[in-house]
């Protein structure tokens, strides 16, 4: 980590999200600024029934500098239509503003960040939590959940049951790229889709 609170330091006196979103382009919070091409902060309306959060921006991401619109996005899309969230309702975001990566040829390979990577980047998120102040937080992932719900957090056991978040309720799922991943596709979908679900519920 770079210097002393992560980015803490580079909060703005007033928090609203344009202003989060400009002092955030400069955020020299951990180390992950170095060789990302930008920072990628969070994107929605200031008031949502939804936030989702989760691990950090991928490849296409961190070139066009908006949260989920790779492969995994897609997948979210789809979740969330079928599970009946308008995406009008939801802000996204990411646990980690900087896309975290192995150089391998001319690919970047996604690298999961570190524990004080996310703790660096958690006033960010905050800062989030108490502009947009959501009804559900939909914690997409097992760093959202370190990030957000503390290390023993356990998202393969605890996914799809509401627990309190300050004001909020979260509910926990798997990462949608970890849907692309999975075996079984269908299944992984259909389990991500019931978590959904339950959040739309919860709200």
């Amino acid at each position: 980590m770079d210097g002393n609170n992560g980015a803490a330091r580079f909060l703005p006196d007033r928090l609203q999200l344009d202003d989060l979103r400009e002092a955030a382009a400069h955020c020299e919070g951990c180390g992950l600024y170095r060789n990302a091409t930008r920072t990628v902060f969070g994107e929605g309306p200031k008031r949502a029934a939804f936030m989702l959060v989760g691990e950090q921006p991928g490849d296409q991401e961190d070139r066009q500098g908006h949260p989920f619109i790779g492969p995994a996005g897609r997948v979210l899309d789809r979740g969330l239509r079928e599970a009946g969230i308008a995406r009008e309702s939801v802000y996204l975001t990411n646990a980690v503003k900087h896309f975290s990566f192995t150089p391998r040829g001319k690919r970047r390979i996604h690298q999961k960040p570190t524990a004080a990577e996310i703790d660096a980047c958690r006033p960010w998120l905050d800062a989030e939590l108490a502009v947009v102040r959501p009804k559900v937080v939909v914690v997409l992932g097992a760093t959202a959940a370190r990030a957000l719900l503390g290390r023993e957090f356990r998202v393969t056991r605890q996914r799809g049951e509401p627990v309190p978040l300050g004001d909020a309720l979260a509910v926990a799922t798997v990462h949608p790229s970890a849907v692309l991943r999975a075996p079984d596709r269908d299944d992984a979908y259909e389990g991500f889709l019931s978590d959904l679900r339950t959040a739309a519920d919860a709200a």
